[in-house]
């Protein structure tokens, strides 16, 4: 088992910044692959990036540039830092990790980021 708990979310303002993190406990030993999802209201879950267990990143189109994904594998922990906020990054972000053995995916609870105007 693995818990993933999201924190640093809150208001922003346009053109803001605001950096979220994800610490894993648990059976971390076979995590992989880390990343986050946001699913804003009344619209789907969207993938947002993910970094690989060596430091790969990837990224969704709607956020390059913007956001970077980070990991400190000491802490267990992987980082969302945002930048240059709009309007429609507005959504709960989730983080979520893939371990390997067994084949899994875990989700933390979520933390809502919200544009200020």
């Amino acid at each position: 088992q693995v818990q993933l708990v999201e924190s640093g979310g809150g208001l922003v303002q346009a053109g803001g910044s605001l950096k979220l993190s994800c610490a894993a406990s648990g059976s971390i030993f076979s995590l992989t692959t880390m990343g986050w999802y946001r699913q804003a209201p009344g619209k789907q879950r969207e993938w947002v990036a993910l970094i690989s267990r060596g430091g790969n990143t990837n990224y969704a189109n709607s956020v390059k540039g913007r956001f970077t994904i980070s990991r400190d594998s000491a802490k267990n922990t992987v980082y969302l830092e945002m930048n240059s906020l709009k309007p429609e990054d507005t959504a709960v972000y989730s983080c979520y990790a893939d371990t390997v053995t067994p084949s899994l995916r875990y989700w933390g609870q979520g933390t809502q980021v919200t544009f200020s105007s």
